[in-house]
């Protein structure tokens, strides 16, 4: 999760937006990326899975994800990651 927020806060500073909570990074970050299609919208519904998943296995009395659950996670973490350095790397050439 930790790696989806933070590219999230990385995209959001681009546009010199800063946020530490992590609801603020999560409007944010659909206001200016998923809505607006800058970049693919499944990126903003992951971070949130990513999220919640973090939260359930942090605070539940009894913490369940799967090993196939967490692979799927980091993924898409990395898939994220990837295209948010694209992104950025095409913005500082422009």
């Amino acid at each position: 999760y930790y790696a989806m927020f933070h590219t999230a806060q990385a995209l959001l500073r681009e546009k010199d937006l800063r946020f530490r909570k992590h609801g603020s990074v999560h409007a944010a970050y659909g206001e200016h990326f998923a809505k607006t299609a800058v970049l693919d919208p499944k990126f903003h519904r992951w971070l949130i899975a990513a999220f919640n998943t973090r939260i359930k296995t942090e605070y539940d009395i009894e913490p369940a994800i799967d090993h196939e659950a967490a692979s799927r996670t980091i993924e898409q973490a990395g898939e994220f990651l990837k295209t948010a350095r694209e992104h950025l790397e095409k913005q500082a050439s422009s």
